[in-house]
C-alpha cells in the first residue's frame, strides 16, 4: 500500500515567497556564547525540494546552525530569511508554525510517557477543553503505519531501544506540516532496513517541495541522497559543493584541512586463548534466545543485526545489565553467569554503552571526574580511603591528551563538548584500569570522519596489544572492516558466524532476515 502523502506548506508559499527566492537563507549569521564564537559570519541557502547536507567535524558549528534555524537560539549577528522574507525565529514553536521541524541528535523525549503522548506533546487534541485520548491514539496509529515504523502507540518510551526512540523522534517531525525538515544524524542508531525506509520518506517530502537539511558523517548516505553539501570548519563556511561532482577525499580534506589516507586501519589478527564464552544464553525477556558465541585475545569480534536483533542485549547480559534466564557465561576461565556489573569491571570486562548521555557519562560533571569514575575505588586513586586528587588529575589529563580531546580542558563540563569529544571521554574511561575484554557498543555514533579514524586506530591498538575486542554496530561498513570474525543476529537468535573472505555485505544482509523466508 502506498503511504499517504505528507503535508507541505505550499499555500503559505504563494502568499509570502519572492519569486525564485531560496526557501531558507542565512545571511552572514554569527552566534556567540560566553567565551565562544560558535558560528562566524556564515551564509547558507536551502532550495525547495533539495537535500542539503551540512558536513564538518564535531564542533564545526553544525548543531548551532540548525538550532538557530529550528528556533532554539537567535543569531547574535546576521539575518535569517524564510521564503524571501526576513524572519526572527523566537522559539521552536514559532519555527514549527512555519513548517520548520527538526530531529536532533540528542533526543527530546519524555521517557515516562508513551509513544503517542510524545508524538503530540504540546499539541494535544482536545474536545471541549478535554484531552481526546481516542483521537490521539487513532492519529498516532495512522502516523506510525504511514511511516512503516514497528512501534506501538501505547509503548512506554523508557522501555524502547535507542533505535526505536530515534523512530519516535522522526515520527514527531513527519506528523506535522513541513516546509523545512532538519535531520541531525537520523540514522546513527538505525540499520540498513530502517535507513532505507527513512530515505523513502525523505524522497517523498522532497518531491513535494520540502527542503531538507541533513547532517551526517556517513559518506554512503551523502552519495545516496545529497544534492549539495556545505562544509563548515571551526564555525566558518568553507565551501558549498555539488554532491555528485565532489569526491570523498575532497570532502574530508575540506572538512579537516588535511588529507586522511585510510579510514579503516589494517588490524593484525593474532587470536590467542578464548577469554569470553557465551553458551546457550537466554535473557529473562527472551530478547536473546539460546545464543552461543566466543571472543579470543588478539582479535576483533563484530556483532551485527537489525534493530531488536538482540546484539546489544547479549553483551549487556554478560556485563550484568540484563537478567539471564538460562545458559552460561565464562570469562577468563571462570563461570560468571549472573555476576554484577562491579564484579565484571573488576575482572577486566569493560562495556561502553551506545547512549553516552543516558548511560555512559554524567553530563553535568567535568571530564576529569567522568574519566576516572569507574576506577576511584582502586588503590591507584586512593590512600587511606581518601582520593588522591593529584594522581586523578594527572591520569585524566594524560588520557585526554592521548585521545586528543579538544579543547584540552579536563575541568570543563562534558555537556559543553561536541558529541565526538564526549565520545572520547567515554572511551578514556576504559583506560583507567586493567581491562582484558573491551566491548564497544556503537562506538562512533554521531562522530565525524576524523574522530572515527582516531577511534578505529584506538580499537586496533587495544587488539594488537593482546586484548579481546567486541564491536557492536549498526554501521555495516564499520563491522565489515574492523572484524576478524563477525556474528549476525536476528530476532534474538544467532544467524551466522562469518570469517575471512566470507565477511561481505551480501552475506551479512542475507542473514539479517529469517532463513526460512530467504
Amino acid at each position: 500500500m502506498t503511504p499517504a502523502p505528507f503535508h507541505s506548506d505550499k499555500a503559505f508559499s504563494a502568499d509570502t515567497a519572492a519569486e525564485n527566492a531560496p526557501l531558507l537563507e542565512l545571511c552572514g549569521v554569527s552566534r556567540r556564547f560566553p567565551g565562544v564564537l560558535a558560528l562566524d559570519n556564515v551564509s547558507f541557502e536551502l532550495q525547495p525540494g533539495e537535500v542539503h547536507v551540512l558536513f564538518g567535524e564535531n564542533g564545526a558549528g553544525k548543531s548551532t546552525m540548525i538550532s538557530m534555524i529550528a528556533g532554539v537560539y537567535e543569531p547574535s549577528d546576521g539575518e535569517i530569511r524564510f521564503r524571501g522574507q526576513p524572519v526572527e525565529l523566537h522559539s521552536v514553536h514559532h519555527a514549527r508554525s512555519l513548517g520548520i521541524s527538526a530531529v536532533f541528535q540528542e533526543f527530546s523525549l519524555v521517557e515516562q510517557l508513551n509513544v503517542e503522548q510524545n508524538l503530540f506533546l504540546g499539541d494535544e487534541q482536545t474536545t471541549r477543553g478535554l484531552l481526546n485520548r481516542r483521537a490521539l491514539h487513532e492519529e498516532a496509529e495512522r502516523i506510525l503505519a504511514r511511516l512503516g515504523f514497528p512501534l506501538k502507540p501505547k509503548q512506554k518510551v523508557a522501555y524502547l531501544s535507542r533505535a526505536e526512540q530515534q523512530m519516535v523522534e522522526i515520527a514527531k517531525a513527519f506528523r506535522s506540516r513541513l516546509s523545512v525538515l532538519i535531520l541531525d544524524e537520523p540514522t546513527a542508531s538505525l540499520t540498513e532496513r530502517e535507513t532505507d525506509r527513512l530515505f523513502e520518506l525523505v524522497a517523498q517530502v522532497k518531491a513535494q517541495g520540502v527542503g531538507i537539511i541533513y547532517i551526517t558523517h556517513r559518506m554512503a548516505e551523502i552519495r545516496r541522497i545529497a544534492d549539495r553539501i556545505t562544509v563548515l570548519r571551526d564555525g566558518r563556511h568553507i565551501d558549498t559543493v555539488d554532491a555528485a561532482a565532489t569526491s570523498e577525499d575532497q570532502l574530508v580534506s575540506l572538512m579537516t584541512g588535511r588529507v586522511i589516507d585510510q579510514i579503516f586501519p589494517d588490524i593484525a589478527n593474532a587470536p590467542a586463548e578464548t577469554l569470553l564464552s557465551i553458551d546457550n544464553l537466554t535473557t529473562e525477556d527472551r530478547r536473546v534466545d539460546d545464543v552461543s558465541i566466543h571472543a579470543r585475545r588478539g582479535e576483533v569480534v563484530g556483532l551485527a543485526g537489525l534493530v531488536g536483533a538482540g546484539k546489544s542485549k547479549l553483551l549487556r547480559a554478560c556485563f550484568g545489565l540484563e537478567e539471564v534466564a538460562a545458559g552460561r557465561v565464562t570469562f577468563d576461565g571462570e563461570d560468571v553467569t549472573g555476576a554484577s556489573t562491579r564484579d565484571m569491571l573488576d575482572r577486566g570486562f569493560f562495556y561502553s554503552p551506545p547512549d553516552r548521555r543516558a548511560e555512559g557519562l554524567v553530563m553535568i560533571r567535568n571530564c576529569r571526574e567522568n574519566i576516572t569514575l569507574p576506577s576511584l575505588h582502586l588503590p591507584a586513586f586512593q590512600k587511606w580511603n581518601l582520593l588522591r586528587r593529584r594522581v586523578e588529575w594527572k591520569r585524566a589529563l594524560d588520557l585526554a591528551t592521548r585521545l586528543q580531546l579538544h579543547p584540552l580542558k579536563i575541568e570543563r563540563e562534558v555537556d559543553h563538548f561536541s558529541g565526538g569529544n564526549q565520545q572520547k571521554v567515554l572511551l578514556a574511561k576504559c583506560l583507567t584500569r586493567d581491562v582484558k575484554l573491551y566491548v564497544f557498543d556503537e562506538p562512533t555514533v554521531g562522530v565525524d570522519v576524523g574522530t572515527r579514524v582516531e577511534i578505529y586506530k584506538f580499537i586496533a591498538e587495544l587488539c594488537e596489544q593482546g586484548a579481546a575486542v567486541i564491536v557492536i554496530s549498526s554501521d555495516l561498513p564499520e563491522v565489515l572492516h574492523l572484524s576478524h570474525r563477525l556474528y549476525v543476529m536476528h530476532r534474538g537468535r544467532l544467524q551466522a558466524e562469518l570469517t575471512g573472505d566470507a565477511i561481505t555485505q551480501e552475506n551479512v544482509l542475507r542473514n539479517f532476515f529469517d532463513k526460512e523466508a530467504a
